[in-house]
C-alpha cells in the first residue's frame, strides 16, 4: 500500500537545491496522496541547480518563520551542494530539523543534505549514507557510513544521489505510512 493521503510533508530547501532531489520526491509523495509543502527561508520562489547550471524555480509555500513541526508528518531535505550549505548556517533551519527528530517523525536527507543532520547533532551512532564527498563528514560526526541506495536508522532516511531517488522516495512513503499508522493506533 502506498497511499499516504492523510500525510502532510514539508520539504525544506533554498536556492541551489538539486532539481531532481526536490521535484522527484515531491511528485512521488503527491502521487501517493500526500499534501507537500515547500518551506524556505524567504517567500517567493527558490531556484534549483540542475547538474551543472541553474535550473527551474519552484514557488515557496511557507516560510520557515511560519512553519511548525506539529503541522507536518515528515521532513524531506533535498541535496545539492549549495542548498544544504546555506541552510546549515541558519539556526532556525537547524532547529526545524531537530524538532522533527525530537517528535519522532521521519526525516529524509539525500546527497549533501545530511550536512543538516550533522549540524543538528543527529548522526552520532546512526547508520547513514550520503554523497561520496561527505562520507568523511558523516564518519567524523559519528555516523556509521554505509554505501547503499537508501539507509534508515531510527526515522532518519538517507540516500546518496539522484540515482537513488526511487528507493529514497519509496522509503519516505513507507516510513510516513508507518508513522501515521502508529499515531492512529495511539489515538484509538
Amino acid at each position: 500500500m502506498t497511499n499516504i493521503s492523510n500525510a502532510k510533508i514539508a520539504i525544506l530547501a533554498t536556492d541551489g537545491f538539486e532539481k531532481s532531489e526536490l521535484f522527484e520526491p515531491r511528485k512521488q509523495l503527491k502521487d501517493a496522496g500526500a499534501d507537500v509543502t515547500i518551506v524556505s527561508l524567504q517567500s517567493g520562489s527558490i531556484k534549483s541547480w540542475d547538474q551543472k547550471d541553474w535550473g527551474e524555480s519552484i514557488a515557496v509555500d511557507m516560510t520557515l518563520d511560519d512553519a511548525r513541526e506539529s503541522d507536518f508528518d515528515a521532513l524531506v531535505l533535498p541535496g545539492g551542494q549549495i542548498n544544504p550549505d546555506l541552510l546549515r548556517v541558519e539556526t532556525k533551519a537547524v532547529d526545524f530539523v531537530k524538532s522533527f527528530f525530537n517528535a519522532g517523525k521521519p526525516i529524509a536527507a539525500i546527497c549533501h543534505a545530511p550536512w543538516l543532520l550533522i549540524e543538528a547533532d543527529l548522526v552520532q551512532g546512526r547508520k547513514m549514507t550520503g554523497y561520496k564527498s561527505i562520507k568523511t563528514d558523516l564518519i567524523n560526526a559519528g555516523a556509521r557510513f554505509e554505501d547503499s541506495e537508501v539507509v534508515v536508522d531510527n526515522g532518519l532516511i538517507t540516500s546518496r544521489n539522484p540515482g537513488d531517488l526511487d528507493a529514497f522516495s519509496s522509503k519516505i512513503i513507507e516510513e510516513v505510512r508507518e508513522g501515521l499508522h502508529k499515531r492512529m493506533q495511539q489515538a484509538a
